[in-house]
């Protein structure tokens, strides 16, 4: 198929890097954003690696808290409220996913709303959720930039998102209500071969499964466009949701490809609300 968009894969390192440029314009805070990482997770060590680059070159310390495989919650939790009351630390964050034996939402919940970088946290999550938050989760960040680089009104648009996780769908579909003609949301289950889901009609897709190539080029309308969170690990590679093996992508306005895509710009989202929510508190 001739290539009916010219370079429409979104190069997420070159907006990353914008954005980080635009950070070195203003003063980088006097405080440390703390990560916290419980076990030795190869993959979860990589991408906290991608964050301190960049909080180095940004001059902000970053200070990684390596727990136990076996910690339980209540260490966890005793850890994060410990270092937060710090008076010089400025941001928390906890890398995810967690092991299964913990609760995810339990550990959230101990970082301070004024700290939570990431908008994981109940009262931060509560706070979004009214429209009272003085950030935006990343993933929601990402996609409100890429439809304003990509000129896509979304009040003209039928979106369809898949996957309802807390992390990516959930915070991103609340957000799109009322800002998109027509919002629908799918679940891994959906049957997306069946016409009735929406997936063919849709103007733009967002999709974080995880389910590696769960999209197929030949699913969509020509000049959609999608926006890809989902990672998963296959053969040693990582791979996201939209299959990209397909010259059939040229017929897509554009999409995220995975690596590469919306990785980088998530970090460099997070460093945006840590600066903005040290210069509020």
């Amino acid at each position: 198929m001739k290539n009916a968009y010219q370079n429409n894969k979104i190069e997420g390192k070159g907006i990353a890097r914008e954005i980080i440029e635009e950070l070195k314009k203003r003063e980088a805070p006097e405080k440390f954003l703390a990560a916290f990482l419980v076990g030795e997770d190869p993959a979860s060590l990589s991408f906290l690696k991608k964050k301190e680059e960049v909080a180095d070159e940004l001059g902000i310390e970053f200070r990684l808290y390596q727990l136990v495989p076996s910690a339980g919650v209540v260490q966890v939790r005793e850890e994060i409220m410990r270092v937060q009351e710090e008076e010089d630390c400025g941001g928390v964050l906890v890398q995810l996913p967690l092991a299964t034996h913990l609760g995810a939402h339990d550990i959230l919940n101990a970082i301070d709303v004024t700290k939570d970088v990431d908008v994981l946290g109940e009262s931060a999550r509560g706070l979004f959720y009214n429209g009272d938050s003085l950030i935006l989760p990343p993933a929601v960040s990402v996609v409100e930039g890429i439809c304003m680089r990509q000129n896509r009104e979304l009040a003209k648009a039928r979106v369809v998102v898949l996957g309802v996780g807390f992390l990516i769908g959930k915070p991103i579909a609340t957000w799109l209500m009322g800002r998109v003609k027509e919002l629908t949301v799918l679940t891994r289950k959906s049957d997306l071969l069946d016409p009735a889901c929406g997936l063919h009609s849709a103007d733009l897709v967002i999709t974080g499964t995880g389910s590696s190539g769960v999209i197929q080029p030949s699913m969509l309308k020509e000049g959609a466009g999608v926006i890809d969170f989902g990672t998963s690990f296959v053969e040693k590679k990582l791979k996201g949701d939209l299959d990209t093996s397909y010259n059939e992508v040229s017929k897509l306005s554009f999409y995220t490809p995975t690596p590469g895509g919306t990785g980088p710009i998530l970090v460099a989202k997070l460093f945006e609300n840590f600066y903005k929510l040290n210069e509020k508190y």
